[in-house]
């Protein structure tokens, strides 16, 4: 059992000692109360709090369905404003986020260049997030820098004015705001089949530089019996510290590059594209046609088993298998919205005043 620090002395540290920190104290660090004040890693979710903001989305998206229910919500956090610092290139989380803001009545406001702050005239990307933290409540960031949330929320956390920061995206290492959208669409596809528990999870495409694969496998080790397969060209297997991962955690897991030999084996598919943005010059290109969901494939397809997709999709699955039942993607879109206001909302601690909404309007 892991020895409990004191998350006062964690978040004093200075960042050099802090950086080298195992993940389980950084997540204490920036825990409150056993809800995530900072959004950094998937590691600050336990089943708990998961299977919590997962009912929260739903009474959520339920209450958001009546004039009056939306109402509800825009006052719960009109007096608070969001700051979207989106350095990296984004069209589906930011809007996420940015509707999820308004759902609950956050005043939004956003960053999308580096180029249009005083980073252009020589300033650190860590003092003008300081600087944004005097005008806002919030900061949610996505950024091409690896780790650069983590030292963000470090240094707000040990300022005079310590404000909540999620990581919507950091370099090549975590989504975990991905992570969290992809177990509310694993929970309520399979709420009829006894849940995530016992189900097989195969990833699909670069698992080696695409970040929600590694957030996702991570959150899926607070589930009972769930098998895991990475099944992809070796050149772009899934890092093996992601696997000592679920070697700690007693995680049986399948390491192969026969995609059509396991479809018929799983209860989930989660497709990712290419990251070629991350290539360098004379990699040779990976024939993705062999890791690609064809029409044909839905054959072989288990009937209760879905797709998934974090998007954007490029050749990775046909268009012609939209219209099945079992392609979960653009519900995962959805999805990524409500599971957005409940995070924000538990951030906010406001999650119980929706709970009494839905007990005394809806329930």
């Amino acid at each position: 059992m892991q020895t409990r620090r004191d998350p006062d002395q964690l978040k004093r540290l200075p960042w050099d000692q802090f950086e080298k920190l195992d993940v389980a104290d950084k997540a204490q660090a920036f825990n409150r109360a056993g809800n995530p004040y900072h959004t950094i890693f998937p590691q600050q979710f336990d089943r708990d709090s998961l299977e919590r903001l997962c009912r929260l989305a739903t009474c959520i998206r339920r209450i958001a369905k009546s004039r009056p229910g939306v109402d509800f919500l825009n006052r719960l956090l009109s007096h608070k404003r969001a700051m979207l610092y989106f350095t990296q290139p984004s069209s589906r989380t930011f809007l996420s986020f940015y509707a999820a803001c308004q759902y609950l009545g956050l005043q939004p406001a956003e960053v999308r260049d580096a180029a249009t702050s005083s980073e252009l005239k020589g300033e650190s990307g860590e003092d003008t997030l300081r600087t944004f933290s005097s005008y806002f409540d919030l900061i949610i960031m996505r950024s091409p820098r690896q780790g650069f949330a983590e030292r963000v929320a470090h240094l707000l956390s040990s300022s005079e004015r310590p404000i909540p920061i999620i990581n919507a995206g950091s370099g090549k290492d975590q989504h975990p705001t991905q992570a969290l959208l992809d177990i509310y669409t694993l929970q309520r596809s399979f709420e009829r089949l006894d849940g995530i528990d016992g189900k097989r999870v195969m990833f699909v495409g670069d698992l080696l530089r695409g970040r929600t694969v590694r957030s996702l496998s991570c959150l899926l080790t607070n589930y009972r019996n769930v098998e895991q397969f990475f099944i992809t060209d070796p050149r772009l297997q899934v890092a093996p510290e992601a696997l000592h991962l679920l070697d700690r955690a007693g995680v049986k897991y399948t390491v192969d590059d026969d995609f059509e030999g396991h479809i018929p084996k799983v209860d989930a598919i989660y497709m990712t594209r290419i990251q070629d943005e991350w290539d360098q010059a004379g990699d040779t290109p990976v024939d993705i046609a062999r890791y690609s969901f064809r029409p044909e494939h839905l054959q072989i397809l288990r009937p209760q088993a879905i797709l998934m997709h974090p998007l954007p999709r490029r050749q990775e699955i046909a268009v012609e298998c939209d219209r099945d039942p079992r392609a979960m993607y653009w519900r995962q879109a959805r999805n990524g919205m409500w599971i957005r206001v409940a995070l924000i909302a538990t951030t906010f601690s406001v999650a119980d005043e929706i709970f009494d909404y839905y007990r005394m309007n809806l329930a």
